[in-house]
């Protein structure tokens, strides 16, 4: 997917139309915490406590987002943008 080097956008802190610096900040999904209540409970049964368990928990995979950074020219602020909820094609800048 390509984006190009500069776009006009909305920007919220403007409250107008401005041209924006594109940046591709493309994330991927993160891991659970490790001190959750839920995964601390499924670490001890896994250790032995509290009875039988059945392996690892199933966890369900998340796509990874195409995001871009849009820098505003006017006040210089920053704020994000999703092009795509899953990623097919990973964004790139036109040149």
């Amino acid at each position: 997917m390509l984006v190009p080097k500069e776009m006009r956008a909305y920007c919220p802190f403007c409250r107008k139309h401005q041209l924006h610096k594109v940046k591709i900040i493309t994330s991927k999904a993160r891991g659970g915490r490790a001190l959750a209540q839920g995964n601390i409970r499924h670490e001890d049964k896994l250790l032995g406590y509290h009875g039988k368990v059945s392996g690892k928990k199933m966890v369900k995979k998340q796509g990874i987002k195409n995001k871009i950074l849009l820098e505003c020219t006017v006040c210089k602020k920053k704020h994000q943008r999703v092009i795509s909820e899953r990623l097919r094609k990973k964004a790139e800048i036109s040149k």
